[in-house]
């Protein structure tokens, strides 16, 4: 039960992540762009231009929306990484990354209640949480996971961490390979999301198959 718990906050997390987004960015006037503009842009209070790192005209009407949907992932990240204990070994690996991650799901939080616009270095702060400590997290998840997780789950969790990690580090230093500066924000931090979803799904249909065999067996 505690980990359906834990992979039902996961599943829930990101997708209701991904739902405020929709929202949020269809109800900005001018045209959001998942290439010109950063995630935080949805969470900024204030209509104005920013400069840094590229000049645009930021306004989100919805903005509340997006910084509720942020400290409710960033919650809900943390509850999945307490409560799948079940999903990982015994060890050093396994403790650093749930770590690791519990830090992204910290840094959630810190970016929903501190918007760019008015909090910057708190926000900043939750970013690198999110983008550093949450992706390094994921390489000694590959690791860490338990003994039944298929081989190449193992291989593309560590993967996922290693080209997110990749893409932060060509974020900060404002190379975005032709994907824009939003695009390449998001190479850096979309694979924990999907991630901790592709976990989530799996691990309720392999919990309700365990339990059907259980049944049948019974």
């Amino acid at each position: 039960m505690k980990a359906r718990i834990g992979y039902i906050a996961w599943v829930a997390g990101v997708a209701q992540f991904f739902v405020a987004h929709g929202i949020v960015e269809s109800a900005w006037s001018r045209p959001y762009s998942w290439a010109r503009n950063n995630i935080s842009d949805l969470g900024n209070a204030h209509c104005a231009v920013q400069p840094e790192p590229e000049p645009r005209y930021v306004c989100s009407p919805e903005h509340g929306l997006m910084n509720a949907s942020f400290v409710t992932l960033g919650m809900l990240l943390v509850v999945g990484v307490v409560f799948t204990g079940a999903l990982w070994r015994r060890g050093a690996a396994a403790v650093v990354a749930r770590c690791l991650l519990a830090c992204a799901g910290v840094g959630f939080v810190l970016a929903g209640l501190a918007p760019a616009d008015i909090h910057e270095n708190q926000h900043v702060l939750g970013a690198l949480l999110i983008m550093a400590m949450g992706n390094i997290g994921l390489v000694p998840a590959g690791v860490g996971l338990a003994d039944d997780a298929p081989a190449a789950l193992r291989w593309a969790t560590g993967l996922l961490g290693a080209t997110a990690a990749t893409a932060f580090g060509l974020f900060l230093s404002q190379r975005d390979l032709g994907l824009g500066m939003g695009g390449m924000e998001r190479v850096a931090a979309f694979p924990l999301l999907v991630w901790a979803l592709v976990i989530g799904v799996r691990g309720l249909f392999h919990q309700a198959g365990r339990m059907e065999r259980s049944g049948t067996q019974g």
